[in-house]
């Protein structure tokens, strides 16, 4: 795999056009083994690590302006807000397609699908062998509620959207915080594509 160019931006600075070379160093071990696992299964053309910040955020809406998926609003009544036209099929989840995938079944509840877990990750893996070519990675460490807190939780997404890492911006908080308390706590590892 040595064709594809595995690349990231560096705490505190970045540029979303000629990254420089990944240093695997800045992440946390058990989170340089799940973007590297993910890596080899997915086949990015590039990875970037995202900081969260706005520099990174303003320059995420520019590549989805530039694509047409989000337009600015008006910046004297609605400064900083773009309208978002993704795929009208790309939704959240669908119900039918969702299944909890529990070590025992009466885990998921009576209203949930369920899954043994290696059945289910079989799947998966072939559904996401080879589904990031020709697309960046964004590695998308983030924290929900406050890092230092016993009931935040840490999470890395890895994900082919810029749309998605820019909305985790958002919703989360993202970046070097979430990243450097994974030295020492769990993280939930998510994946993303748009296929």
């Amino acid at each position: 795999h040595t064709s594809r160019q595995i690349v990231c931006s560096h705490f505190p600075h970045h540029a979303l056009m000629g990254f420089p070379q990944i240093d695997y160093a800045v992440l946390p071990e058990k989170v340089k083994e799940f973007v590297l696992r993910t890596v080899e299964l997915c086949t990015p053309d590039s990875v970037y690590l995202c900081d969260g910040s706005q520099q990174e955020f303003d320059l995420l809406m520019e590549l989805l302006v530039n694509a047409g998926t989000c337009i600015p609003l008006n910046p004297e009544t609605r400064p900083g807000c773009f309208a978002a036209f993704t795929d009208p099929a790309d939704v959240a989840r669908a119900e039918k397609d969702t299944f909890i995938c529990s070590k025992d079944e009466r885990d998921a509840g009576p209203t949930n699908n369920w899954a043994p877990a290696d059945k289910k990750m079989a799947e998966l893996r072939g559904l996401f062998t080879g589904c990031m070519r020709g697309r960046r990675m964004y590695v998308v460490p983030f924290s929900m509620g406050p890092v230092d807190s016993p009931l935040g939780k840490l999470g890395v997404e890895l994900t082919d959207s810029a749309y998605v890492a820019a909305s985790m911006r958002i919703m989360t908080r993202m970046g070097a915080a979430a990243l450097a308390a994974m030295a020492t706590r769990d993280f939930v590892p998510c994946v993303h594509s748009v296929g």
